[in-house]
């Protein structure tokens, strides 16, 4: 299907909005403290926060370029605040107020009048009416001063080129040169409201594109989102056709609360899992996802942030190595031995169920990355002392999953396997307790190249446990963007098949996630992520979610919708049926290029070539001859409805690998070599000097599929490839690094009728003249 990645709007639909709209406000803050905003009115917001250090300072944000909403629907930039004010009453408890030192304070930062970098620090309670926790204020950007005691300090704000607004709050106590614990957790809110903004540069274009439902599902992340509103959120990926569930992964860094233990923030203690920020926040999106329409579906993961967790919650490897992975910071993964993390991630999974409950949203669960982590270097971290315990003590070690193994060291993966399969099983077994007798819908994440390493072949044992089949969960969630993004087709299918042969669900029991794109300049993987929902829809998934929205926003990207024609099936666009007559020597075959030539005055000439690709012409009617072969054509032309549909056409001129009407054999084309990954090799034809700019590429579509040789390394190839749709060679393994792939074959032309009309005279036909039948090329591959 088509898919565009936007970088800015060109005409498409736009509106208008009040700059400092709620909605589009942002918070930020350090580690480990956390906030979240919420818009609660079209004209206030409310700010929470949780605090446990003395220098912990965080900042509600407006920022003048909008950076975190798709390029379709980002509002305007505009830096440019003269001659506009912004007023709002403000209301606080738990931060320091503002009439206090170190009160909440305005910093803009932006540009002075002669262009240089500078920031101003304006101190709100110069500009409030009211008390330090409940005031008035109005800001009018044209007579603005830093400064903490006006006149006196004075420093007037340049409002031409401003960047960003931060208005910092903190805690009681706050001592931004301490790096000590608050005795205890506390909690603040921060409350604008009757927010408006009146003067000469009050609004802002907005894009307003209605994407049509695309058919797709969307995933979300409380770590990467949680700086947001989540009416911008909704708002996003509404607007871009998303509908039916948001895959909301909770995330494994910022919803836990803490307290400090010997220096450490840790989780894990008694009373509420939940921060309070979290709950609030949490409690607004669900609440909008369902009055939207949509359905949310929690995700909590086995996955947890390394700084703050427990040392005896962690996976561990036989030398006693915690489980980290890459990311910086490295998170950890929870033993599914340990009662006591397992007890409190169910804990975490249940007040999650609740809040959603009682938005009215139905509760759907899914189990996030619950699984024994595996390093490249073979190391599994089975040997925790819960998970040494729960096998006995003294369980075998196995120091590398990528060798051959013993019968014990199997059976030890098999009771990991079962252990882990209870630790879900328990998981959601506590979710449906929170929320009885209100249903639960429950569903496992299974990732394919972490859990079906092809160089690990007996880690399924442990990772992909037959406690997982149907129908321990409701549905099963697979995903593969690791091997999607490599090319690494081979795997992706073995894996899909032993997914499927090993856990039994149907397809229309599993939902496919497709991405993600890590960074920026790796967008080009979009065309396969594409591709990939392609692929995932010809399965009959029940659903395609494609993750995630802060990629699908960064990048631009746009998945246009199918079209449909109302009332009518969907018109096949290609019948694989040979033309049932053969050419004759008289028939008209023309190949083509388009280029274009610009003479200049002077003679010369500059050409570009605007087809890489000759596209063929055909006049089959001289080949018929006879009023039979007459009645079959006409026959054929009304099967195909003219040209609404394509067919195959056998060129007597150029049909073969070999030469051009040579009999095929195993090494006339070279179609690729082999990365130890790549599994699908296009069938290819060359015209002209094998290698550089002299050779003419030609993608062969239409083979003849029993007329394929392939060879790798000059060995012929049987048994071990199909031949995939659009004349793709697909092994079932990928062939080694630098290997050779060639192969011969025969082919025929995609082609249709070039005209709605087929024009016959019944006399000229009578008298020998041959009737004209234009047939063209389709263009099925670049």
């Amino acid at each position: 299907m088509a898919f565009w990645l936007a970088s800015k709007r060109e005409g498409q639909a736009s509106d208008w909005i009040m700059r400092f709209d709620p909605r589009f406000w942002t918070v930020n803050f350090p580690r480990p403290m956390v906030a979240t905003i919420v818009s609660t009115a079209p004209d206030a917001l409310r700010v929470e926060a949780s605090f446990l250090r003395r220098a912990d300072l965080g900042g509600l944000i407006w920022d003048s370029v909008d950076t975190l909403d798709h390029p379709l629907l980002a509002y305007r930039t505009d830096r440019d605040y003269a001659h506009t004010s912004l007023r709002f009453r403000w209301r606080s408890s738990g931060v320091i107020p503002l009439d206090a030192i170190n009160g909440p304070t305005l910093t803009i930062e932006g540009k002075d009048q002669n262009g240089a970098p500078r920031s101003w620090y304006v101190r709100l309670w110069n500009y409030a009416q009211g008390s330090g926790e409940d005031a008035k204020i109005a800001l009018d950007f044209s007579a603005l001063d830093g400064g903490f005691a006006l006149p006196a300090d004075a420093d007037r704000v340049w409002p031409g080129a401003i960047e960003r607004m931060f208005i910092s709050f903190a805690p009681p106590g706050y001592d931004r040169a301490s790096a000590a614990p608050l005795p205890a957790e506390a909690e603040g809110w921060i409350e604008m409201s009757e927010i408006a903004t009146d003067g000469a540069r009050a609004m802002l274009e907005i894009g307003d594109v209605a994407m049509p439902a695309n058919g797709l599902a969307i995933a979300t992340g409380y770590d990467d989102q949680g700086v947001q509103t989540p009416a911008r959120l909704l708002r996003g990926l509404r607007q871009l056709g998303y509908r039916g569930s948001v895959v909301h992964y909770v995330g494994m860094s910022h919803y836990f609360r803490l307290r400090d233990i010997d220096g450490r923030f840790l989780t894990g203690q008694d009373g509420d899992p939940l921060n309070g920020p979290t709950r609030s926040w949490h409690r607004a999106f669900f609440a909008g996802c369902h009055a939207a329409g949509l359905s949310p579906m929690i995700s909590l993961s086995y996955e947890l942030l390394d700084q703050h967790a427990p040392e005896g919650w962690k996976q561990r490897d036989m030398k006693g190595n915690p489980a980290l992975t890459g990311w910086d910071p490295p998170s950890t993964l929870l033993s599914p031995a340990n009662r006591e993390a397992m007890g409190w991630l169910q804990s975490v999974g249940a007040e999650f169920a609740q809040i959603a409950a009682e938005t009215g949203a139905p509760v759907r669960f899914q189990v996030g990355e619950p699984w024994w982590w595996t390093v490249a270097d073979g190391r599994i971290h089975l040997y925790d002392e819960a998970a040494r315990a729960a096998f006995g003590g003294s369980p075998p070690t196995i120091p590398d999953m990528r060798a051959s193994l013993s019968d014990a060291q199997t059976a030890l993966l098999d009771h990991a396997g079962a252990l882990l399969a209870q630790s879900t099983a328990d998981l959601v077994n506590a979710v449906r307790a929170a929320v009885a007798p209100a249903p639960v819908e429950s569903l496992a994440l299974v990732f394919t190249p972490t859990l079906l390493a092809p160089d690990m072949p007996e880690l399924k044992r442990a990772n992909l446990p037959l406690g997982w089949a149907a129908p321990a969960f409701d549905r099963l969630q697979v995903e593969d963007y690791d091997w999607l993004t490599a090319g690494a087709d081979a795997h992706r299918r073995n894996a899909h098949a032993e997914v499927d042969a090993r856990l039994g669900y149907p397809p229309h029991e599993q939902d496919y996630l497709a991405g993600f794109v890590l960074r920026p300049d790796q967008r080009d993987q979009w065309r396969l992520i594409d591709a990939g929902i392609d692929e995932a829809l010809s399965r009959a998934p029940h659903e395609v979610v494609v993750w995630a929205l802060p990629q699908v926003a960064r990048d631009g990207y746009v998945r246009l919708p199918p079209s449909r024609i109302s009332g009518a099936d969907p018109m096949q666009a290609f019948d694989d049926v040979l033309y049932p007559l053969a050419l004759g020597r008289d028939a008209t075959i023309v190949p083509e290029f388009s280029t274009s030539v610009s003479v200049t005055a002077s003679g010369f000439e500059r050409r570009n070539a605007l087809w890489s690709n000759a596209r063929l012409r055909f006049d089959v009617g001289p080949g018929v001859r006879s009023e039979a072969e007459l009645g079959a054509l006409i026959a054929f032309f009304r099967a195909r409805r003219g040209p609404a549909r394509g067919f195959r056409l056998r060129d007597p001129s150029d049909h073969s690998s070999s030469g051009m009407v040579g009999a095929p054999g195993p090494l006339d084309q070279l179609i690729g070599t082999g990365d130890g990954l790549k599994a699908d090799f296009p069938l290819v034809k060359r015209y002209g000097d094998g290698s550089g700019d002299g050779a003419q590429l030609r993608r062969i579509t239409r083979p003849d599929f029993a007329t394929i040789v392939v060879s790798v390394n000059g060995a012929l190839q049987v048994g071990n490839w199909t031949l995939a749709e659009g004349g793709v060679i697909a092994f079932a393994e990928a062939p080694a690094h630098g290997s050779e792939v060639r192969a011969g074959f025969l082919f025929d032309v995609p082609v249709r009728f070039a005209e709605d009309s087929l024009e016959i005279a019944g006399a000229s036909f009578a008298a020998g003249e041959a009737p004209s039948v234009p047939v063209v090329e389709i263009r099925e591959a670049s």
